[in-house]
C-alpha cells in the first residue's frame, strides 16, 4: 500500500480501572499509560522462493507483515518493538495483540518478565507458543528498548555485551529463485559491502542441481568468505545424509534446517554422522522446543528468532541454556534486534544480514570487515521512517499519552 499514514484506519481501545495493574508497591517507579500498535505490510522488490516453494508447500514470498508496538510510560519513557510474519498470519498477530494490549496499561514497564507472563496467560486459550507468543514479542521487545533507553545504553550494553560487533552473513542474495549468474553477482556485491559470509539456499528436487550451484559459488568466491547452506526443512533423512556428505567438500560453516524443524531425532543423528555442523531453530516458537534440540545434541548452531519465541525475555532463556552446552548461535532474521542479543551471547555468534527491512527505519546498521557493528544509539537504535508510515494498513491506540 502506498497511501499516506493519515489515510489509514485508526481505532482506540478504552481502558478502565480493572486494567490498571497491581496496586503500586514501594518498588514501583513508573506506569505504562499508552500503547500503539501498527500493522505494516512491507513489499519485497521481487517474489522470492526457497525449497518450500519448489516442493509446493508454500507460495513465493512477496511481502512481510510487520507488527510494531510503541509503549510510553507516565514518566515519558518510550520504547518500540516489532514482530513479523511471512506469507500468512500478519493480521492474526495484529488481532491478538489488540486483544491483550489493554493488560499493559498501569503496569510498571520495568517488570518485563512479569508482564510477559501476564500477557501469555491473557491469551492462553490459544496456546503459549506460536502466534500468541509472536504477538507478545512486539510488546516485549518494546519494553526492553525502553529499559535500555532509560539507561541511555544500546541494548547490547544493557545486557552486558561480550563484543561490540558480530560476524554477519548474507541470505537475501542466495534464494533459489535467483538464477546462478545473478547469484554470483549477489555474492560479489555482498563481499564488496563487507559482509562476512554467504548463505546459499539448497533443497532443489534434483540434489545434483544444488551441488552444481554450490560449485559455481565456491569457484567465484574463491575462499574470500565462509559459506553456509539452508535446505529449509525440505530433505528427508536419507537425502539429508547423502547430500550432507556430498556437501562436506565445501567446508561449510553449517547446513541449516536439513530436516523438518520438529524432527529432533533426525537432526541429532545427522549431527553425529556429518563433519559439517548442523544449524536449526528458526521455526520454533517456544523455549521448550529449543530445549529439545539442545538436550538431544541435535544442533551445533542454535538459531532462535526473538520475534518468534515471544521476544527478548524468552530469547535470553534459550541463550542461557545454549551457553551451558557451548553451542554457537546464529539468530534468524530481524538483525535490528538480534545484533544486540548476539553481541551479549557468551560464545562468538553470527547474525543474519537482510536488507529487506531497511526502508522501515531512519537508521541503518554499519558493516565493516565482515562484522555488523553495535551503534552507540540507545535501545535498539532505530526509529520508523516515513515509508513505514505509508505502508501502515491499520493501527490502534490504547490509553493516553503522557
Amino acid at each position: 500500500m502506498n497511501s499516506s499514514a493519515s489515510d489509514q484506519p485508526t481505532s482506540t481501545i478504552p481502558t478502565g480501572g480493572l486494567l490498571a495493574g497491581l496496586a503500586p508497591g514501594a518498588a514501583t517507579t513508573d506506569r505504562i499509560t499508552w500503547v500503539k500498535l501498527s500493522l505494516i505490510l512491507l513489499p519485497l522488490k521481487a517474489p522470492i522462493s526457497d525449497a518450500k516453494v519448489l516442493t509446493g508447500r508454500q507460495r513465493p514470498l512477496t511481502e512481510v507483515a510487520m507488527l510494531f508496538a510503541e509503549i510510553e510510560s507516565e514518566r515519558g519513557h518510550y520504547g518500540i518493538g516489532f514482530s513479523y510474519s511471512k506469507r500468512a498470519g500478519g493480521y492474526g498477530l495484529y488481532a491478538h495483540a489488540k486483544e491483550i494490549a489493554p493488560n499493559l496499561i498501569g503496569e510498571d514497564p520495568n517488570d518485563i518478565a512479569r508482564i510477559w507472563d501476564k500477557l501469555v496467560w491473557a491469551g492462553a486459550s490459544v496456546g503459549r507458543s506460536g502466534l500468541a507468543t509472536q504477538a507478545i514479542a512486539a510488546f516485549d521487545v518494546a519494553l526492553w528498548d525502553m529499559k535500555a533507553k532509560r539507561a541511555d545504553l544500546p541494548l547490547a550494553k544493557l545486557l552486558g555485551a561480550r563484543r561490540d560487533s558480530v560476524q554477519c552473513y548474507n541470505t537475501s542474495g542466495g534464494f533459489l529463485s535467483t538464477p546462478t549468474d545473478q547469484l554470483i553477482s549477489n555474492c560479489e556485491a555482498s563481499i564488496e559491502a563487507g559482509i562476512g559470509g554467504l548463505k546459499i539456499k539448497v533443497g532443489q528436487l534434483d540434489p545434483m542441481a544444488d551441488l552444481a550451484r554450490m560449485e559455481a559459488v565456491q569457484k567465484a568466491v574463491d575462499g574470500r568468505v565462509p559459506l553456509m547452506v539452508d535446505a529449509n526443512q525440505q530433505w528427508d533423512r536419507p537425502t539429508a545424509e547423502r547430500v550432507g556428505r556430498a556437501l562436506e567438500e565445501f567446508n561449510l560453516v553449517w547446513i541449516e534446517e536439513p530436516l523438518d524443524a520438529y524432527d529432533v531425532e533426525g537432526h541429532a543423528r545427522l549431527a553425529a554422522q556429518l563433519v559439517t555442523p548442523i544449524a536449526s531453530g528458526e521455526m520454533l516458537t517456544s523455549v521448550a522446543e529449543h530445549l529439545a534440540l539442545i538436550d538431544h545434541g541435535a544442533v551445533d548452531f542454535i538459531q532462535p528468532d526473538a520475534p518468534r519465541v515471544g521476544g527478548i525475555t524468552q530469547f535470553l532463556k534459550i541463550a542461557t541454556i545454549a551457553e551451558q552446552k557451548y553451542l554457537k548461535m546464529a539468530p534468524h532474521f530481524a538483525m535490528e534486534i538480534h545484533l544486540h542479543l548476539a553481541a551479549a551471547y557468551a560464545h562468538e555468534s553470527w547474525v543474519e544480514h537482510f536488507d529487506w527491512l531497511d526502508p522501515l527505519f531512519n537508521e541503518h546498521l554499519e558493516i565493516k570487515n565482515g562484522r555488523m557493528l553495535v551503534s552507540n544509539r540507545p535501545g535498539l537504535g532505530f526509529t520508523l521512517s516515513d515509508q513505514a508510515l505509508a505502508w501502515t494498513v491499520d493501527r490502534t491506540e490504547i490509553g493516553k499519552r503522557s
